[in-house]
C-alpha cells in the first residue's frame, strides 16, 4: 500500500511530462519549412534565420542534393530573393526539376545520376554539374558576385525606369485623393484627350 502513495504523483508527474514534451515538439515541427513538390521531386527551402539554417544543415545529409545560394563577401545566409532554379539530367537535357527558392537552403530528392543546375537571379545565372549517388548527399554552393546590382536588375526585370546616378528607381505616383475622386477622373480623362 505504501508504493501506490509514491506511484501516484509519479505517474502524474510523467504525464505531465510527456505532454510538455509533445507541445514542445509540435510547436517545433510547426516552424519548420513544408516540404513541397515541383515536377513530381520533393524539396523543401529555408535557413533564413538563425534557427531555420541550423535546421536546414541537419536535415540536408538527408536529402539527395543540397543547394545553397549567398552572395560573395556576404555574410553565410545573406542570399538574393527567389532563386529561380532549374534542374536538367547532364546527358540528356531533360527538365527533371523548376523551382524558386525563397531560402539560402534547397534541398531536394533528386534520384542518383548528374545533373545541370541552373540558379538564376535578376537575369544572372550560375550553372554547375551535380552528381547525385545512392544513399549519400551531394552538395553545389551557388555565389553571386558581390559586385553585382541585384536592385538595378530586378528594376529592369519588373519594366521599372532608374533614374539618374543614384540609381533610384521612378515610380509613377498618383494622389490617392485623386485617384479615388470623380474630379480626379475627370482631369486625368482631359490630359488624355489632349
Amino acid at each position: 500500500m505504501n508504493s501506490f502513495r509514491f506511484a501516484r504523483p509519479l505517474a502524474v508527474l510523467a504525464m505531465g511530462g510527456a505532454t510538455l514534451l509533445g507541445a514542445l515538439t509540435s510547436a517545433h515541427a510547426l516552424t519548420n519549412p513544408p516540404i513541397r513538390v515541383a515536377d513530381g521531386v520533393e524539396y523543401m527551402c529555408g535557413g533564413t534565420g538563425k534557427s531555420e539554417m541550423a535546421f536546414m544543415e541537419m536535415v540536408a545529409p538527408r536529402w539527395a542534393a543540397v543547394l545553397e545560394f549567398g552572395v560573395n563577401r556576404a555574410d553565410r545566409g545573406a542570399f538574393p530573393a527567389n532563386v529561380q532554379v532549374s534542374v536538367r539530367d547532364k546527358y540528356t537535357g531533360r527538365p527533371v526539376m523548376r523551382a524558386t527558392a525563397d531560402g539560402p537552403f534547397l534541398v531536394a530528392r533528386l534520384d542518383a545520376g548528374t545533373y545541370d543546375i541552373e540558379a538564376t537571379v535578376s537575369g544572372l545565372t550560375l550553372t554547375q554539374t551535380l552528381t547525385v549517388f545512392e544513399g549519400s548527399s551531394s552538395k553545389a554552393v551557388f555565389q553571386w558576385p558581390s559586385n553585382f546590382d541585384f536592385v538595378a536588375a530586378a528594376a529592369a526585370d519588373s519594366g521599372t525606369m532608374l533614374a539618374g546616378a543614384a540609381g533610384k528607381p521612378v515610380v509613377p505616383q498618383v494622389k490617392a485623393a485623386e485617384a479615388t475622386s470623380a474630379r480626379g477622373r475627370q482631369a486625368a480623362a482631359a490630359s488624355l484627350d489632349q
